[in-house]
């Protein structure tokens, strides 16, 4: 499936969600799409369940976090509260084996790829560089610098490429990052090498205060076939249309048919990061169009209109969304800060002379505050 649409300019941030396609409306109710549906047609009423589940649990995750910087236990924290439809939806269709180069605002994919309570919470915290192991569950550090795990994705994809495997790399950016170098530079690479990389676009109508309206007056999934890239535009507040679409991507990409671009149109509900006053540039009118439709209410109304979602469902889903909550909690609140010298730590794998310097003149550097807490 390709990119068939009309490419028109691009409407308001509240108004652009109906050139994109969708398996679930945003009353619940099934929309018929043959093309995006033969990609799900094993997704029975237990599998959008687990779906539902997932993104209870990453809400619950985000609030936490959101909760803890508030709390002056984090340093920051990127909400990804309206996104989880995207996320849940793309990283669900990898396999174990492939690799995920996410941003900073990704929970739902590391909570997919297997992150711990307190993977989410001790980097914002400042206690440590990076907390799971990369390797251990196939996903690279979240990415602050925007567009660059682009760049990583491809580079690991052609790797996948010489390695002779059928594995795929999967990275994930917003509607910002499609602006900037990396990520058309990571385009060329991936097109002309032909590798099986696959970009993720989560279009959230905000990058931090600029509206995508201003940067991008095209679809963005219309930029991926200037370098020889097929794209799918898909509700991304649509959780099966996202499986859809990732798998769609996959299969190209274990065939050797190279990239594919996903544009998720979908919205920012939160802030920015929590350092962000979306307020000052967004309208609460158009903050409740999207609430409307929400991506973890229109699957509950999906399974209550097919008898799939009862009280003891819920109470399930709430329990486990509590027992993660307390997790995190305890993750953050638990944390031992480790003394600063050892913020040197690991940054190499090998003994390093540079390090090795740097290490002395911070130890001078602190020493110099000895005494300072008794004169106090």
């Amino acid at each position: 499936m390709t990119m068939t649409h009309t490419l028109t300019p691009t409407a308001d941030v509240d108004t652009d969600i109906d050139d994109v396609a969708r398996l679930i409306d945003s009353d619940g109710s099934r929309v018929d799409d043959a093309e995006l549906e033969r990609w799900v047609t094993d997704v029975d009423a237990s599998m959008l369940r687990d779906l539902y589940r997932d993104m209870m649990l990453v809400r619950r995750i985000d609030t936490e976090g959101v909760a803890l910087q508030r709390q002056g236990q984090l340093g920051l924290w990127a909400p990804c509260q309206g996104q989880e439809a995207t996320q849940i939806g793309t990283a669900r269709a990898l396999r174990p084996d492939d690799f995920a180069f996410p941003s900073y605002r990704e929970t739902g994919v590391c909570h997919v790829r297997g992150a711990q309570p307190q993977d989410f919470v001790l980097a914002w915290r400042g206690e440590v560089h990076s907390t799971y192991d990369p390797y251990a569950i196939n996903t690279a550090t979240p990415q602050i610098i925007i567009g660059a795990q682009t760049l990583h994705a491809v580079g690991y994809a052609m790797g996948i490429q010489r390695d002779g495997t059928d594995q795929v790399a999967a990275t994930y950016f917003g509607d910002g990052a499609s602006s900037q170098g990396d990520v058309n530079e990571a385009m060329v690479f991936a097109s002309s090498f032909g590798a099986p990389a696959i970009f993720v676009c989560s279009n959230n109508q905000w990058a931090i205060s600029e509206p995508v309206a201003v940067q991008a007056k095209f679809p963005i999934a219309g930029r991926a076939p200037g370098f020889g890239i097929p794209s799918m535009r898909v509700d991304g507040n649509d959780v099966l249309a996202c499986l859809a679409a990732m798998r769609w991507a996959t299969d190209r990409a274990r065939r050797g048919d190279g990239p594919s671009f996903i544009e998720a149109v979908t919205y920012r509900i939160g802030p920015h990061t929590t350092s962000d006053d979306p307020t000052r540039y967004r309208d609460k009118d158009e903050v409740e169009f999207w609430r409307r439709r929400d991506p973890i209410a229109r699957v509950e109304a999906l399974l209550r209109s097919e008898g799939a979602f009862d009280d003891e469902f819920a109470a399930s889903v709430a329990d486990a969304a509590d027992r993660l909550g307390a997790a995190v909690r305890s993750a953050a609140l638990g944390a031992v800060t480790r003394p600063a010298i050892e913020v040197l730590d690991d940054v190499y794998a090998e003994p390093h002379t540079g390090i090795d310097e740097e290490r002395a003149w911070f130890q001078a550097y602190l020493d110099g505050f000895e005494g300072e807490e008794d004169a106090r």
